[in-house]
């Protein structure tokens, strides 16, 4: 708090209010502020404020200026038509959230208003937080109070209005849908920030202070009868009227008249103890007072010390609040008893219509909704009115007097009101019933905390917990107080949390405790004082960390040790379900091992229990128990056993003092039932068996508890006999170890397990809930294997609430059950009534449905109901019923292939079920009619009924009904009633214009419609849906598939009534905070949002560079250099190559076109044919091709004439179709014998399936697309002909053919568009090359200084890339003259930008559909493939590489295809692999050298002839530089320069990965190791065995099978050979499982997982990287060469500021600039796969200086020397290298596998 006064410059001391309140929608008044300002420099005042209209603003009685605004009020979209442009709002609606932190009013304090100091130090409250050991957090934290300047107090007044606000304040008043409701209004939280929305304040939880309020308000709300007047005309008296009342925050001082008019009155109260805005509340209206009586006890017989407590309620509903509000005078003497005083002077509750919530709780007042309030025959209700009312009252004490002190603190405040609340629930109900609620919500928490919840407190937040996870919270909260209880009470010196708690409280009335602010740390501690005992690894576990453990014990006797030897394993499957990611360990905290003690409980062979305690600090231990009974087994037929069984006779027929001297009793000894034959004959009851008797008669104890004193929140398991559970269930009085014997029978279902859960509900003795719990588990034992036993026993146990039947023989299954005249006196009976009826409607056959005898059961107890006698209301007894009627009419079993809904509904309900059915819906028809007319409850009735209808719906059982749903979503209904319609719209079909039209309607006029859960900015953000990493996941989850359907659904997410209306409403000013993070949410879910085109960067590639001018020098005549075209003649066209040195013998002269026919684009620096020899190249397409070169390969699958685009879009097709839901049935040929279809053949005459068709596609057997077509229809066409129409093979057919349509259509469009736009373009040919006689002998090598060479080659192409391949003309000797006089360039793509290099396809109009986009994507795409494909395949054409080798450009076997696929290949194609630079230098050198006639050349950098080439470093120093070169401009070719460069590297790792990898078998079998070790590998482990496995036709389909055992066999004797060898036989593993087993089953799941485990290991196998003896030798050569002296230009990255060049890295792109430091920084970090990939690091190091200063200038000589230089070392590291791997081989045979490698 300190740290936040300082911030702000002042805090508050006092806050008065004065509203007067018109019940028609508005408030006004004015508030009072008393702040002390805590800086001297306080200027302005800043107070949160919305929704409010200030008028004025005064500071110390001076008009002040001031500034208003709410940043959520004033929010506006650029186009608030488009809902696609939610995201803009959701952006802005955080950013006015961030805005209104600081306060929506800014009032300046007048210069009028002097700060002066008061002379002393800090008030109470402001103190340190230095000293505080926790995490630092938000919010308060005290410790040592530290002096502050501190200044008089300000009184700050703001006069403000309010009208019909929308959060904050709720006014409920008359309509014409509830025209007797009465008026009244109150304050609510509908938001995070609801208190800023009714009074201008601070709003934050910890800025408390004390307040005083006064309400105008009208006396009546209605007209009221007067009967006396008094002589001047007052009223004093009025008959049958409410007057209105007011009930607020703090302590009522006074009720008085309003002076100047007598039909108001004036409320004022008052609240002294300090108190956060949040935690204030009033409401007013005609409330009814009901003052609860004090209860008179020994200690204060007038009940006057006891503190005041009201209810209120609303005029009608005063009987039902007498009834609900009367354990609250219990609970607040329960409370100051055991917790200490009240903090405050009196208590109020108020209930009201229309609260979103259940509770709102603040100081001294509870408003509540008027569903908690029940009558006097409630049964259900008054269970659930009582713990919430006792929790609100709980949440005084700890939640509004004592706060969290952060928000990680939640946990803590909401925890201790739950302990609280609970042990006043265990005084009011009993402890059965709080033991068997903490089992319970162990239970729940159990499954949720699994790994997917973070820890209860987490220091680390700084945000409140979001509505995620509060539930969990506040569920695991009180559990982990209950074992901190049982754990310090254990201690020995402590009475648990019983003795922390009164202290806990006292500090906070007393003052003792900073702010009332409790920390997790400071309770911690508080509990350590106390008990003694160190809680800091139990905080650790169980507050800290997440997860809960899940244990597994057994046991054994050990005779001769004469100890029980007890076997425990504990795991934390959070923790293992995060084990392999390290930042949700980070984030959620998962616990890998809980310690701890355990307490066990040995019931021995003489009944007595023994405990022990279980130390556990190991995952895995076993403990010997001591044995302490003497007999070594029970001997049942011992004179001490009858005995002891006589004993319990007596005390099962009522004899107490046999009860008591029993201890433990047998509840079911002496019941009728098992004591006479026939009724044992009747009820079907089971005995023990002679073997079962032997077995119990051996056994040396009766029952084993594990943690019998529920110090655990773990899962256990534990296995011991039937009979064990059953003497564990019958003796044991604690209800947790009988619910767990119940639990265990549960699932080991026999006649005996049967006939004990009957005896079980009969024991009246038993509690209701373990009753309860029997009746449920007899399901268990309703199976076919007991005939149903379990069923006979659930309705031989209900007929008892029946008449009996006439024949005592009678069948129970054909009986008709007539009910009795309800009586639900004896309420235990009514739960177990209830539990039975639950039970019955479980039971099912093996096809899911259930039997009809039990749907006519129900049905005749809706039919038969007779409540008349009744004194309880039997509402919830129907509604269970009802509930039991829909559970039992739907099938269990689900549809196939997960379908809800299949194309062709299937029936299978035959006429008995039909007739039943209808039976059920006129009965409930009949239920909701009786319901509009004697109301039930609250309409419980009503809502089981339209649950009914929405269950039979959804099932597909009932045709959808709008009628049912519609008519109850208007206003006038009860809430819960529409809420329920409403969920019945939803799930039918809502989004059909009209409903969709009347749901957006309500949402416009309903702006208070609101959420049961808070929701908070953190919830908010984590569902902001644009998380980076979600968006590169591959592999979608079926939540993103199934929002992708809906997106696309023309009925959902493209449904223009939603689009129509879906801004406008979240625009709205007056819908609440709710309904609009509602409506983003949907649409987040429905539309794809449109990104802001606001601030991002983008990085555009001009087709030309921007390159400077520089000064025209002389010509000087270099016969062996290449000119550089001049930028004054226009732009220059850049080149991805930078133009390789060529012998100095070959002279050149100018020409538009060159010759090195590898780079198709180097025409755009090479401006002059050769001389002699040197033919020059255009682009006309005459001639006849050389050597007569023939057309490319022609693709097996083209064979048939299909064309390229066909087979493309066939196979796009094809693939789409194979992994769709509904395909598997047509994947594979049908198999008559495995498909049960033996007549098939005879029936169709020509099958076809999907791996037919994809056969015949590949073998070139279609001649187009429309073929490919007619065989998939006939695929169809046979399905539907084989399989009648409704069966799942023809939906399947059916379902997949609509899907084909769709897919075919718009590949079709995208096809048509395609060859309408490729007519438009020259045909695509085939690249020859025609050799003509020279025309005319060039002798001037030397150009004028022109620019003509430039002009003449103009970039057009490149803004009209072509598909066609240009035939490539070589004239021998072709004059300068005429090749500049030809205008058109070669049609080869000329420019660097990659969309238009890498675009080959032509281009299409998109029609506005995303899908046809994704199309025409795809294609493009393959076709990409396809031409790098045909690439490869004509590299090697002797008629293209001949006339090239001619020319001295390119080496035999460089020879491409002039149109590349984008810059990489085309570089890639320029730069051959290093290894080659060894082989055939000179042929190198010639294919990379194109000579250029000296021209006037600026000052920067050397010629083309000395610059490095991208391969060719090591020729540097076999052309020296030339003294008198001036040096040539190249600004703007630096970028090709480093792509090449770049592109070596990725090219030798290509070339690296198509050759063969040497069989490793130290990783092969590392890699089979970590697989076998997978759960899943169990099934290929071995060979599969057909009788085993069940599957004889394995070896029929499977032609190569494959396991793992079988590799490692091969392994160890050495029959593979490579790596590539070993990785086919595992995926020929994954693809015989996948080939046998359909999609979907568990093998295929297996080879899944197993096969993401492959990959994962096999890329870790297969990485490469350098071998420690070549990086220590390079590291050393490194060392060596940053020593010398040379070296000193290279040593430290290029820094352009410092050394002067601002233009480096316009020059040199920041990508490829390199260094020593940064290549030694690579070479570290293992950057490097092999020694050449470091040699064009440090080869790009000396080009790049080369490029920039030039060969000729100093640092050009310098970086020659440093290339010389590196070379020599590197030779030397290679020889090193080389040797030692020689040395190796003679060694060891496995490092001559790793040198073939290198």
């Amino acid at each position: 708090m300190q740290r936040e006064h300082m911030r702000r410059g002042f805090s508050i001391s006092h806050q008065k209010v004065v509203l007067e309140i018109d019940f028609s929608g508005s408030l006004w008044g004015y508030t009072e502020i008393t702040i002390i300002p805590t800086s001297e420099n306080l200027k302005t005042i800043h107070l949160h404020s919305r929704q409010c209209s200030i008028h004025s603003v005064s500071v110390a009685s001076h008009q002040a200026d001031f500034v208003h605004h709410d940043p959520l009020a004033h929010i506006s979209i650029s186009n608030p038509k488009d809902a696609h442009t939610y995201p803009e709002l959701k952006r802005k609606i955080y950013s006015a959230l961030a805005e209104g932190d600081e306060g929506e009013l800014s009032i300046a304090i007048p210069k009028e208003v002097p700060l002066r100091p008061s002379g002393h130090a800090a008030a109470s409250g402001m103190v340190s937080e230095a000293a505080t050991p926790e995490p630092q957090t938000p919010g308060p934290s005290f410790h040592t109070p530290v002096a502050m300047p501190e200044f008089m107090p300000i009184t700050v007044n703001i006069v403000y209005s309010l009208r019909n606000p929308v959060d904050g304040i709720q006014f409920v008043l008359p309509t014409d849908s509830y025209p007797y409701r009465a008026p009244h209004a109150y304050t609510t939280p509908s938001s995070p920030d609801a208190a800023r929305c009714w009074v201008p304040c601070v709003d934050n939880l910890w800025e408390k202070c004390t307040w005083e309020f006064e309400f105008i308000v009208p006396r009546f709300l209605e007209e009221v009868e007067v009967v006396n007047r008094s002589e001047n005309g007052d009223v004093e008296d009025v008959r049958e009227s409410n007057p209105t009342v007011v009930v607020c925050s703090g302590d009522l001082i006074e009720q008085v008249a309003h002076p100047n008019n007598s039909n108001k009155t004036i409320f004022l109260f008052s609240q002294t103890v300090l108190t956060s805005v949040q935690q204030i509340a009033f409401a007013a209206g005609p409330f009814h007072v009901y003052p609860i009586p004090s209860e008179h006890s020994s200690d204060d017989v007038s009940g006057a010390s006891q503190p005041l407590m009201y209810a209120f309620c609303l005029p009608g509903h005063e009987a039902m609040l007498h009834a609900s509000v009367t354990c609250l005078r219990s609970a607040m003497n329960f409370y100051t008893t055991d917790c200490g005083s009240y903090p405050f002077g009196s208590y109020k509750v108020v209930a009201v219509d229309e609260l979103h919530v259940q509770r709102f709780d603040s100081s001294t007042l509870s408003i509540v909704t008027v569903d908690l309030l029940h009558a006097d025959d409630a049964i259900e209700q008054a269970l659930e009115t009582r713990h919430a009312l006792s929790h609100a009252l709980a949440y005084q004490w700890v939640g509004v007097n004592i706060q969290q002190k952060t928000w990680s603190d939640t946990w803590l405040v909401n925890g201790l009101a739950l302990y609280m609340t609970g042990l006043f629930m265990r005084k009011l109900l009993g402890n059965n019933e709080y033991r068997y609620r903490l089992k319970r919500d162990m239970e729940r928490v159990l499954e949720w905390d699994n790994g997917s919840m973070p820890p209860m407190c987490q220091p680390q937040h700084f945000e409140p917990p979001d509505s995620a996870t509060l539930p969990f919270i506040n569920f695991k909260a009180p559990l982990v107080l209950h074992i901190l209880d049982r754990r310090l009470g254990k201690s020995g010196t402590s009475l648990g949390l019983s003795r922390v708690l009164p202290k806990v409280f006292l500090s906070g009335i007393s003052g003792e405790m900073p702010n009332n602010a409790l920390s997790t740390h400071s309770f911690l501690r508080t509990c350590r004082k106390v008990s003694g005992v160190e809680l800091r690894s139990f905080a650790e576990q169980w507050i800290y960390g997440s997860g809960c453990p899940a244990f597994g014990f057994s046991a054994s006797f050990n005779r001769k040790k004469m100890a029980v030897e007890i076997t425990m394993r504990q795991e934390a499957p959070a923790f293992k379900l995060h084990e392999s990611n390290e930042v949700s360990k980070a984030l959620l905290k998962p616990v890998p091992f809980f310690e701890g003690q355990m307490t066990i409980r040995i019931h021995e062979a003489d009944g007595t229990p023994y405990e022990h305690v279980l130390d556990i600090r190991t995952p895995f231990k076993r403990y010997e128990v001591p044995f302490n009974t003497k007999y070594k087994r029970i001997r049942r037929n011992t004179k001490r056993y009858l005995a002891r069984q006589a004993a319990a006779q007596a005390a099962a027929e009522g004899d107490a003092e046999a009860a008591e001297a029993m201890g433990l009793v047998d509840m079911g000894f002496g019941l009728e039932v098992w004591e006479k034959e026939k009724e044992r004959e009747n009820w079907k009851v089971a005995d023990w068996t002679e073997e079962d008797e032997q077995v119990m008669s051996g056994a040396t104890y009766e029952w084993i508890r594990m943690d019998a004193d529920f110090e655990w929140i773990a899962a256990i398991a534990f296995e011991q006999p039937d009979f064990m559970w059953v003497s564990q269930l019958q003796r044991d009085r604690d209800v947790v170890a009988q619910l767990e014997a119940i639990h265990a029978l549960a699932k080991q279902p026999t006649a005996i397990v049967s006939s004990t859960f009957t005896k079980t509900v009969l024991v009246s003795n038993y509690f209701y809930r373990i009753r309860c719990e029997a009746a449920l588990a007899l399901v268990n034992c309703a199976i076919r294997r007991l005939d149903f036993l379990g069923l006979f026993h659930l309705f031989k146990l209900f007929l008892r609430n029946c008449y009996e039947p006439e024949d005592s023989n009678q069948d129970l299954f054909a009986h008709t059950y007539v009910p009795k005249p309800n009586d639900f006196s004896d309420l235990s009976e009514y739960f177990v009534r209830k539990s039975l009826v639950n039970a019955i409607s479980r039971v099912r056959f093996e096809n899911g449905k259930s039997p009809s005898v039990v749907r006519q059961f129900l049905i005749d107890q809706l039919r038969y109901n007779d409540n008349t006698a009744n004194p309880y209301s039997d509402a919830f007894y129907i509604c269970t019923i009802i509930s039991a009627s829909a559970c039992a009419t739907v099938s269990t079993a689900p549809p196939e292939r997960g379908e809800l809904l299949p194309t062709e509904t299937r029936s299978e309900q035959n006429s008995e079920d039909t007739s039943l059915l209808k039976q059920a819906i006129s009965e409930i028809d009949r239920y909701r009619s009786m319901d509009r007319l004697i109301t039930s409850p609250h309409n419980v009735v009503t809502i089981a009924a339209l649950e009914f209808y929405l269950v039979l719906t959804v099932a597909n059982l009932a045709p959808s009904d709008l009628r049912v749903f519609f008519p109850l979503t208007r206003e006038g209904n009860y809430t819960q009633v529409r809420i329920a319609a409403f969920d019945g719209l939803f799930l039918s079909k809502w989004y059909t214009p009209a409903i969709m039209k009347y749901v957006l309607a309500l949402l416009v006029s309903m702006g208070e419609m609101k959420n049961a859960l808070k929701e908070t900015e953190s919830l908010l953000i984590e569902e902001d849906g644009s998380m980076p990493e979600k968006a590169k996941e591959v592999k979608k989850s079926e939540v993103d598939l199934m929002i992708k359907v809906l997106r696309k659904d023309r009925e959902i997410g493209k449904n223009e009534v939603l689009r129509e209306f879906l801004m406008p409403i979240a625009l709205a000013p007056d819908v609440d905070h709710e309904v609009r993070w509602g409506i983003i949410k949907l649409a987040d879910i429905l539309l794809r949002g449109v990104e802001e085109t606001a601030p991002k960067v983008t990085i555009h590639l001009p087709p030309t560079p921007v390159v400077e001018s520089s000064p025209h020098l002389p010509l000087v005549k270099l016969p062996s250099k290449v000119p550089r075209p001049l930028k004054s003649g226009g732009p220059p066209i850049r080149s991805p190559l930078v133009p390789p040195t060529v012998p100095p013998k070959l002279k050149i002269m100018p020409s538009q076109s060159q010759v090195d026919i590898t780079a198709s684009n180097a025409t755009k620096i090479a401006p002059g044919p050769k001389q002699g020899t040197a033919p020059a190249v255009k682009s006309k397409v005459k001639g006849k091709p050389l050597n007569g070169a023939k057309p490319s390969h022609v693709p097996k699958a083209q064979s048939g004439g299909m064309s390229l685009n066909d087979l493309r879009a066939s196979r796009n097709a094809l693939k789409k179709i194979k992994v769709h839901k509904n395909a598997t049935l047509f994947l594979q040929p049908v198999d008559p014998v495995r498909d049960h279809a033996p007549n098939y053949y005879e029936i169709i005459k020509h099958a076809m399936d999907i791996s037919t068709i994809g056969a015949k596609l590949e073998e070139g057997m279609y001649k187009d697309r429309f073929a490919f077509e007619a065989d998939f229809r006939l695929m169809i066409a046979n399905a539907k002909q084989y399989n009648v129409a409704g069966s799942f093979a023809h939906n399947e057919a059916t379902a997949i053919e609509v899907f084909f349509d769709k897919l075919w259509a718009r590949i079709s469009k995208t096809l048509e568009a395609a060859n309408k736009h490729a007519q438009e373009e020259p045909a695509e040919v085939l690249p020859n090359i025609v050799v003509k006689q020279p025309v005319k002998p060039v002798t001037n090598p030397i150009p004028p200084p022109s620019p003509v060479p430039v002009a003449a080659s103009p970039p057009l192409p490149v803004a009209t890339p072509s598909t066609s391949r240009p035939t490539i003309k070589l004239k021998v000797g072709a004059s300068q003259d005429k090749v500049n006089d030809t205008p058109k360039p070669p049609p080869k793509p000329k420019n660097r930008k990659p969309k238009m290099v890498d675009v080959p396809p032509p281009a299409y109009v998109d029609d506005g559909s995303h899908d046809l986009l994704q199309e025409v994507i795809a294609i493009e795409r393959e076709k990409d493939e396809e031409k790098r494909h045909r690439l490869t395949t004509e590299t090697t054409k002797p008629s293209i590489a001949i006339p090239v080798r001619a020319s001295g450009s390119v080496p035999p076997g460089k020879r491409k295809k002039s149109n590349l696929d984008g810059e990489e290949d085309i570089l890639a194609l320029a730069t051959p692999a290093k290894k080659e630079k060894h082989t055939a230098p000179p042929a190198n050198l010639a294919s990379r050298a194109i000579e250029k006639p000296p021209a006037p050349q600026p000052v920067k950098t050397a010629p083309s002839a000395h610059r490095p080439k991208k391969d060719k470093v090591p020729d540097l120093p076999e052309i020296q530089p030339k003294p008198e070169a001036p040096r040539v401009s190249i600004k703007g070719k630096e970028k090709e320069t480093a792509s090449s460069a770049s592109s070596t590297p990725a090219r030798t790792k290509k070339s690296s990965a198509n050759q063969s990898t040497p069989i490793n078998d130290k990783k092969c079998k590392e890699i089979l190791k970590t697989l076998l070790k997978l759960p899943e590998c169990l099934i290929f482990a071995q060979p599969v065995d057909p009788i085993r496995d069940g599957c004889p036709t394995y070896y029929d389909e499977i032609e190569n099978p494959m396991d793992f055992g079988t590799m490692t066999q091969r392994l160890n004797e050495g029959k593979y050979s490579t790596m590539e060898e070993f990785a086919k036989d595992v995926e020929l593993v994954f693809r015989n499982c996948r080939k046998f087993n359909p999609p979907t089953t568990y093998p295929v799941s297996c080879a899944e997982a197993v096969e993401r485990a492959f990959r994962k290991e096999w890329s870790k196998a297969m990485e490469k990287k350098l071998s420690w003896t070549e990086k220590r030798s390079l590291q050393g050569m490194m060392g060596s060469l940053i020593k010398e002296d040379i070296s000193w230009v290279f040593r430290e990255p290029v820094d352009p500021v410092l050394l002067g060049i601002p233009t480096y890295f316009e020059v040199i792109p920041r990508k490829d600039a390199r260094d020593l430091r940064t290549i030694r920084t690579k070479l570290d970090a293992d950057k490097y796969d092999s020694v050449e990939a470091f040699q064009a690091d440090m080869d790009l190091m000396v080009r790049n200086a080369i490029t920039f200063n030039g060969a000729d200038s100093e640092v050009g000589r310098i970086a020659v020397m440093v290339n010389n230089r590196a070379k020599e070392l590197l030779g030397g590291v290679k020889l090193a290298t080389t040797k030692k791997r020689k040395e190796g081989e003679k060694s060891t045979p496995q490092p001559t596998k790793k040198a073939k490698l290198g």
